[in-house]
């Protein structure tokens, strides 16, 4: 690590309410404790406000902030990846949040990382998620944000139809097709359903409320919510 993102990282540690050890920030860092006094003694030098309390350690005097926007190459490069995938495989409204939060980072960013931004060897294809399953993915993650019972029209597996009234939870995305982890008033039961079987969506305004046993949190632990 070189020693200018050693610094920075050691602000972003100090950043916080409570204190820390020299010797904490050593472990932290994969350095010495004397480098990490030779460094808080520079980053003081600099005009860095740092407390000091024997037995205590160190932190960021109360009203001092670090500035935020400080990547390296390879965090530049997660980013603009990570942003990609939302704009690749996620509905038209994070599509757009995603290309305006790259906007405003490339803004920031000193202008020789800026070439790390436009890098076109990072490619994520767009052309396997249909238009209406990203429709239908921007409805339900509305339905989950304001905990809207869905109505759909939903094609199983084996190729019957049906009609259910549902409780999103959850949507997952694994790669190849989204999945939508809910409570099913029809199975009483938590289900998992393929976005891409849904023929209609509709949120007729009912809501429904947190009841314990048929949360997010109670299907992650139960894992047995069968994918119709």
């Amino acid at each position: 690590m070189r020693r200018a993102d050693r610094l920075f990282r050691i602000t972003q540690e100090l950043s916080a309410e409570r204190y820390i050890t020299a010797e904490s920030l050593a472990n932290r860092l994969e350095v010495s404790v004397r480098t990490i006094y030779r460094d808080i003694e520079a980053l003081s030098a600099s005009g860095i406000p740092i407390e000091a309390v024997t037995g205590r350690g160190y932190r960021l005097s109360k009203g001092f902030r670090v500035p935020p926007m400080m990547f390296n190459d390879d965090e530049l490069t997660a980013l603009m990846l990570g942003m990609r995938m939302v704009q690749g495989w996620c509905d038209s409204a994070l599509a757009e949040a995603a290309s305006s939060a790259l906007d405003k980072v490339a803004a920031v960013v000193p202008e020789k990382l800026r070439p790390v931004l436009s890098r076109e060897a990072l490619l994520v294809p767009d052309f396997h998620i249909p238009s209406e399953v990203r429709s239908h993915v921007a409805g339900l993650r509305q339905a989950i944000a304001q905990q809207r019972k869905v109505e759909i029209a939903y094609c199983r597996r084996d190729g019957v139809h049906s009609d259910r009234v549902v409780w999103p939870l959850g949507l997952f995305y694994w790669g190849s097709v989204w999945t939508l982890a809910a409570w099913c008033e029809l199975r009483e039961a938590f289900r998992q359903f393929r976005v891409d079987r849904i023929e209609s969506l509709e949120m007729p305004g009912g809501r429904y409320q947190r009841v314990s046993g048929r949360t997010l949190q109670d299907y992650l632990i139960s894992v047995d919510g069968e994918v119709d």
